[in-house]
């Protein structure tokens, strides 16, 4: 089969950073430069670079150009993982007290709030604006229980800034992904059945799959890029997976993104091995440099379910998720039906207008700028602030690094010790349900690192520098 030309371009330039051609950080010719040298469009050129950035392999720089991206730096945190048997799992109690704290994403909630943001104001306007509008129709009759028509439409259109085609149809409305991930796991298992989680996972997906009574394997992950396809596909011969939990773009906690072939590749092997993969992708988009393309852009044979929501990328307050599903949709708006029934018919009219005039995507322009700078301001003042060795891992999106400590330090203690002073940190213990990841914290680079956040950060710092002592 002939490829196209920006495939064979995208090769070369491959092997030009395999071979150091063109080294880390190594700044590419510009894209008319490029077009001459290869004697190709500047359409290809740039499709290719595209293509490129989508693998991890370049990163975009607004109005400088592309650069090469470094790889496998050795500051990175490593994981030594055991794969153990299916087994049901609890959530220690530690997960109540950091929701309870509503924290998980502040390092120092003692710290003064920032002002509301622009786009936080505008979309409250278009809210009440909804609610002044369809007072009489949305007091006495509830939404469909699939969701307001035109919010479907406006995810479907946002999906296509990040290559992925739904149809408005496949969607139902949900409240915040953590609702969807439970209908998906609900709508696609039974009690005992047993599931593949990557491993650190998300906690909100342990403590559902304790609630539904599910086995869990855990499947070792790279800190930088995702889940271990070979450790998976071994898991997959040995025992009969229903479903796989996983978040293929800036994982929590590690911030990691899986390579596009490795998308590719899961998709293959889920529908080979006959399981289900239910993707996280509430940080999908929140990519600083390049398209984070979603595991259902690569799902040929419609065993993907996709969740999200807007709740770490606009606003933790809206409560409003979607769950994108072919062959289980119907039996997802079933249970929907009967634990929540529907969404707030305000709200979501609010929120498609908000998003058809364009103001999401312009918050997300400057969002991503934000967090980065957030992300850079947190990583100097950790190495600026921390007398010890510890490390760390750079996302290029999300919301948080993963940090791992000295081999003896007991996140769980540095947890209790840091609350006695306000400070929040998240247990890397809270991330498994093995007795692993002891030595690792989360940290979130969500906020501006304010002078109290600072301060919070250097006491921290000297908590886990008694610790070593």
């Amino acid at each position: 089969m002939s490829q196209f030309l920006y495939e064979t371009l995208a090769e070369q330039f491959r092997k030009n950073i395999d071979q150091q051609l063109w080294p880390q950080g190594h700044k590419l010719p510009s894209i008319r430069t490029l077009s001459q040298s290869y004697n190709s469009s500047k359409v290809s050129i740039q499709t290719a670079l595209q293509k490129l950035e989508a693998a991890g392999l370049l990163i975009a720089k607004p109005r400088s150009g592309y650069y090469v991206a470094k790889q496998n730096q050795p500051n990175q945190p490593q994981h030594t993982q055991k794969v153990s048997k299916p087994k049901k799992i609890e959530v220690p109690d530690i997960f109540q007290q950091i929701m309870q704290k509503s924290a998980a994403f502040d390092i120092y909630p003692s710290a003064k709030s920032q002002a509301s943001a622009t786009h936080i104001q505008t979309l409250n306007r278009h809210i009440n604006r909804a609610m002044r509008q369809h007072s009489s129709s949305n007091t006495l009759y509830y939404s469909p229980p699939q969701g307001n028509l035109s919010l479907r439409q406006q995810i479907s259109q946002h999906y296509l800034s990040r290559n992925l085609y739904i149809e408005p149809e496949q969607i139902c409305i949900t409240a915040g992904c953590q609702n969807a991930l439970y209908l998906a796991l609900n709508a696609c298992t039974k009690a005992g059945d047993t599931v593949a989680i990557e491993s650190p996972a998300f906690y909100g997906v342990l403590q559902i799959l304790q609630q539904l009574e599910l086995k869990v394997i855990e499947i070792p992950s790279s800190a930088t890029q995702g889940i271990l396809l070979e450790k998976l596909e071994a898991i997959a011969q040995k025992w009969p997976l229903k479903a796989l939990v996983v978040t293929a773009n800036f994982n929590t906690p590690t911030g990691s993104v899986m390579p596009e072939t490795h998308k590719s590749q899961l998709c293959e092997l889920a529908n080979q091995a006959r399981f289900t993969i239910i993707e996280d992708d509430i940080y999908g988009d929140l990519a600083f440099h390049h398209i984070a393309l979603p595991l259902k852009a690569y799902d040929k044979h419609n065993n993907v379910i996709l969740c999200s929501s807007l709740s770490k990328s606009l606003s933790r307050d809206l409560r409003i998720g979607w769950i994108v599903s072919g062959k289980s949709l119907s039996k997802i708006i079933h249970l929907k039906m009967l634990t929540q029934l529907s969404n707030s018919e305000s709200i979501q009219q609010g929120l498609s207008s908000f998003m058809r005039e364009g103001f999401y995507r312009k918050h997300l322009l400057q969002y991503k700028q934000q967090l980065l700078k957030h992300r850079n301001q947190l990583i100097t003042a950790l190495n600026d602030n921390w007398n010890f060795s510890f490390k760390y891992t750079t996302p290029e999106g999300g919301l948080c690094l993963w940090v791992e400590l000295h081999n003896t330090a007991d996140s769980l203690t540095l947890y209790n010790q840091a609350k006695a002073h306000d400070i929040i940190l998240t247990p890397g213990a809270l991330f498994t349900s093995n007795a692993q990841f002891n030595q690792f914290i989360r940290l979130s680079f969500a906020h501006e690192l304010t002078a109290d956040r600072l301060q919070a950060l250097k006491q921290l710092g000297g908590i886990i520098l008694k610790t070593k002592g």
